[in-house]
């Protein structure tokens, strides 16, 4: 009845995969859950203790293949027809998660995503970038969340149909970092499969720091300005596009590069802060894209 695909690169997921576990063995339902290391350096003897459970399995790729290429791979080793895709630095809020996901199932429910928060508790300096973003832009209530389903639904915390990923798997062209998720949802909106929002999240661990997330953004930035020029993402679903799209329709992107680059060791230093703001956070991400869309 139900797989459950875990991508892992460098992470331990032991107490991930004991909770889904403990929860999915209640349910008295057919369940596999499968874990797939993308070539990891660290965490392999943690991480292989998961075989101790039954109907689990983790084994290592011997080659990173990326984080599109490796969920793709997951789907078609799933054996059942529903998939609950989750990355590997989640953990379930509820105890009732697998369940409420089952519901989700015997109401027909195609493609259902549950949520994502971040824990109240204040992390330390060099945590805070991703925190805040993670608090004000990911974590957004059932309501928010209905608004604009494609745009705010995330693959960490994900249930779809085998068929649907195996019809529209993700885009392997994109192995790094980045907006895979958009246009994942860009895609299947574009096909009339719509999300079913429900409350039912994962907590984001959020071990990652605002200097690695700032490379990351970066990253992630290149692979939106590849998408957009093979015409995969427009305005229409990135707020960073639109921005651009208007700035070159008054001709002012020369002049806000040249503003950014004056300003852009000044903005850096407030995103690695105790008070990083969004705002500058966003003019850093439009500032970046107009350098890769005019170099």
């Amino acid at each position: 009845m139900l797989s459950i695909l875990i991508p892992v690169y460098n992470y331990d997921i032991f107490t991930l995969v004991e909770t889904l576990y403990n929860q999915v063995s209640k349910c008295n339902i057919p369940f596999e859950i499968i874990c797939l290391d993308d070539a990891s350096q660290e965490f392999l003897i943690e991480n292989q203790r998961i075989n101790q459970f039954e109907n689990t399995s983790y084994s290592i790729l011997e080659k990173n293949i990326g984080r599109s290429a490796i969920r793709n791979l997951l789907a078609e080793k799933a054996n059942y027809e529903n998939l609950l895709l989750l990355d590997a630095d989640v953990i379930p809020v509820h105890d009732n998660f697998i369940s409420k996901y089952i519901a989700a199932i015997k109401e027909d429910k195609k493609l259902v995503f549950g949520g994502q928060i971040y824990k109240d508790d204040k992390p330390a300096k060099e945590l805070l970038l991703r925190w805040i973003y993670g608090r004000k832009r990911e974590s957004l209530n059932l309501s928010e969340r209905s608004k604009n389903q494609s745009e705010f639904a995330l693959l960490s915390n994900l249930l779809i149909k085998k068929e649907t990923l195996i019809r529209f798997p993700l885009d392997q062209t994109l192995t790094k970092y980045g907006y895979e998720d958009l246009l994942f949802f860009t895609v299947l909106k574009s096909n009339g499969i719509t999300i079913s929002p429900i409350e039912n999240p994962v907590i984001h661990l959020n071990f990652e720091t605002s200097a690695s997330f700032l490379s990351k953004t970066k990253m992630a930035l290149e692979n939106l300005a590849f998408l957009n020029a093979n015409l995969k993402i427009s305005g229409e679903q990135s707020k960073v596009i639109a921005a651009f799209e208007l700035l070159k329709r008054l001709k002012l992107v020369s002049l806000f590069y040249f503003i950014f680059k004056k300003s852009e060791q000044k903005i850096e230093r407030n995103l690695l802060s105790e008070k990083p703001s969004l705002f500058l956070f966003d003019i850093y991400k439009l500032g970046y894209y107009c350098f890769l869309k005019t170099k």
